[in-house]
């Protein structure tokens, strides 16, 4: 079956793709490692939750997350300073931004990569969610793809949003691929840690011990 192309007005919102598109569940909980050529950071003054420790990186950065991954020619990184509520020592905003930034996750179960570029990428890991903004382009492999100007992505669903109710200008584009078979589960959470082995089937049989002989009588 051919794929079908969509033009959408921007009142179209809670974008989706055909088919499952859960995000892997142990992103969440890994830790984020940072790769740059140059960082500088600057401390909270008060240690305050509303006053984050602020990190600016440049020099083709790379952040991941689990499966996670980001890339930009800069970016700034807000934390919450320790010791300043349930939240303190945690990242609670990611920015990136460059020609363009880079995004990309697996997703739970398939294991199939979900990749989003746009001029700026705010990602908050504590609510889960990336807002991409400015020529943005995203592919969820076998699936389908978007390309708009704004979307808001949740890392840990999978789910996406777009456009506005009632707005008068602005178009979004999708294309949904046609999907005729449903890929094998992954059975190591795609590689990443953090993640447990699917249930047994409801049809598979318990393995059994064999009976002990009986002794021969004489």
């Amino acid at each position: 079956m051919a794929a079908k192309n969509f033009s959408l007005l921007a009142g179209v919102v809670a974008l989706a793709v055909s088919g499952s598109a859960f995000a892997l569940k142990s992103d969440k909980n890994q830790a984020t490692n940072i790769d740059a050529a140059y960082q500088k950071t600057v401390q909270s003054k008060t240690g305050a939750a509303n006053d984050p420790n602020v990190t600016d990186l440049d020099g083709n950065v790379l952040i991941t997350k689990g499966s996670i991954k980001m890339n930009s020619g800069h970016a700034t990184i807000h934390q919450t300073p320790a010791g300043a509520g349930a939240n303190g020592g945690k990242i609670a905003r990611v920015i990136l931004t460059g020609k363009q930034a880079h995004m990309q996750q697996l997703h739970d179960g398939d294991c199939s990569l979900m990749t989003a570029n746009a001029d700026k990428i705010d990602y908050n890991p504590l609510t889960n969610l990336a807002d991409l903004t400015g020529n943005v382009v995203v592919t969820q492999a076998g699936r389908g793809e978007f390309h708009g100007e704004h979307m808001l992505y949740n890392t840990d669903t999978g789910d996406m949003e777009s456009g506005q109710v009632g707005a008068a200008q602005g178009r979004i584009h999708m294309v949904m691929e046609a999907q005729t078979e449903q890929p094998a589960a992954s059975t190591n959470n795609c590689g990443y840690p953090g993640g447990t082995a699917p249930a047994a089937k409801a049809t598979d049989k318990p393995a059994t011990k064999p009976a002990d002989k009986k002794a021969d009588k004489h």
